[in-house]
């Protein structure tokens, strides 16, 4: 039976324990500092060298030729031969993370090596193997480095999952992603879409053109309340909402009232602004509705810009309709540019200020669809845009009077 120490006495192991975790404090809280699992392992190596010299290195569990030591610090010469650390690190993996540190001794006991387990909550990642000149470990360094691994492996683990669910949100949002429909062949029609920031593939912004009877195109861009995967959810249900009232061929702002109505019957959807124009090539007109949406630009034949007044309504979701069309003339030279607020916005700066800087812009006389989008997505340096950018620009082809569709 171990003794009872008298009041007042602490055994002197017992005080060794919390002034070494105090020591190892530091060390721990330098491993994992980031989501990378390659950069874990050197953060643990590193430090592995560190507190005990020699060098360090990082071994799967996996059996495929080829397998060699990861994130080595320290003098590679020194680290003991990969078959005995691959037979460690199977052996570790077998026995859980509660497994022993594995020594090691090279020919003659010169150069003492030792596996440590990686793995943690029962997920095992290979073996922390560690070896020096001369020196055998002793058993407070072997429990160190066994922190410290621990440490690592909590953090791989991380970093797996981190990686696996970001897999999972990448599908989705190219899953969401979906291609907008094909207007009419009497209609030249270029869409770009630029979300903000670096990990996502798609927001709430959106263009979509729907297909209509005798020649028609509805051409529609939206702009869902907040970023990200969840903004992308609710502008999946705006589209494709969209799409089936569109297939009543209803005007402009009748669309608009029944997206609201749908909207509205929905708590937790997100609110949003759209714009729809209704393209006639026959007679060259557009019929544009706003709910809360920015109005669109014209470019003329001369490449000069203006903006269309459209009277704005209120955005979908609210329940409160109230949309009005506005019809213009639009001629075959002309290009009609539908835009999200991201592409002219700027924090602080009044809308008025960032639509004049959009009308200013100057285009080519003979720039097609996408070169108009190129042009104004350079000018504007939507790149560094602080918000998701949609644009849709359309240009209706001349006819000829040889095309059996057109006659």
């Amino acid at each position: 039976m171990r003794p009872v120490a008298a009041s007042g006495d602490v055994p002197e192991q017992d005080l060794a324990v919390p002034t070494r975790l105090a020591a190892l404090r530091p060390a721990l809280a330098g491993i994992g500092t980031t989501l990378d699992e390659g950069a874990t392992c050197a953060e643990l190596t590193r430090e592995a060298v560190r507190q005990v010299g020699g060098a360090a290195a990082v071994l799967g569990v996996a059996d495929e030729p080829g397998v060699a030591y990861e994130a080595v610090a320290g003098d590679p010469a020194l680290l003991p031969d990969i078959r005995w650390a691959m037979a460690a690190a199977r052996q570790e993996s077998a026995l859980g993370e509660a497994a022993p540190p594995i020594p090691y001794a090279s020919h003659g006991g010169a150069r003492p090596g030792l596996c440590v387990p990686l793995a943690t909550d029962g997920h095992p990642y290979g073996g922390l193997v560690c070896a020096r000149e001369g020196t055998p470990f002793t058993a407070e360094e072997a429990e160190s480095l066994a922190l410290l691994a621990e440490r690592a492996a909590s953090h791989i683990r991380h970093a797996r999952e981190h990686e696996r669910v970001s897999g999972i949100v990448g599908d989705l949002q190219r899953a969401l992603l979906a291609e907008p429909g094909r207007p009419h062949p009497n209609l030249d029609v270029a869409i770009r879409y630029m979300p903000v920031g670096q990990s996502a593939l798609v927001g709430g912004d959106w263009c979509e053109t729907v297909r209509l009877h005798f020649g028609r195109t509805l051409l529609v861009v939206g702009d869902v309340m907040g970023h990200g995967l969840e903004a992308a959810v609710d502008m999946t249900a705006y589209r494709s909402s969209l799409r089936y009232i569109a297939s009543a061929d209803l005007p402009p702002h009748r669309v608009l009232r029944q997206l609201d109505d749908s909207a509205s019957a929905e708590p937790d959807r997100r609110p949003a602004t759209c714009l729809i124009a209704r393209v006639d090539p026959n007679r060259a007109q557009v019929t544009l509705a706003s709910a809360g949406h920015l109005p669109p630009a014209v470019i003329d034949e001369k490449g000069r810009t203006s903006l269309l007044p459209v009277p704005v309504g209120p955005p979908l979701g609210t329940g409160l309709g109230g949309y009005e069309p506005a019809t213009y003339q639009l001629d075959p030279p002309q290009t009609l540019v539908l835009f999200t607020d991201g592409l002219v916005e700027h924090r602080g700066e009044d809308i008025d200020h960032s639509l004049d800087r959009l009308a200013s812009v100057d285009f080519e006389a003979a720039a097609g669809v996408e070169q108009v989008i190129d042009t104004v997505l350079a000018r504007l340096d939507a790149r560094h845009a602080e918000d998701d950018v949609a644009v849709l620009a359309a240009r209706l082809r001349r006819r000829d009077p040889r095309d059996g569709e057109a006659r």
